[in-house]
């Protein structure tokens, strides 16, 4: 019985350094989107476009 213990302490111990390697990734920054970065490039000309048109507008102003 005293096994079931130690292995109980021991899980718990383990699972609280997951849980706080997994905070200090997410405050670094490691899960951050990395799929749209590179998506974003091939979209840019439309981008570049709707902010031309809208200093077009506020220079005629």
């Amino acid at each position: 019985m005293s096994v079931i213990y130690i292995l109980l302490a021991i899980s718990i111990i383990v699972a609280v350094v997951f849980f706080i390697a997994f905070i200090i990734a997410v405050k670094k920054g490691q899960y951050d989107d990395s799929y749209t970065p590179s998506v974003r490039m091939l979209f840019e000309d439309e981008i570049v476009k709707e902010n031309s048109n809208k200093t077009i507008l506020t220079k005629k102003d």
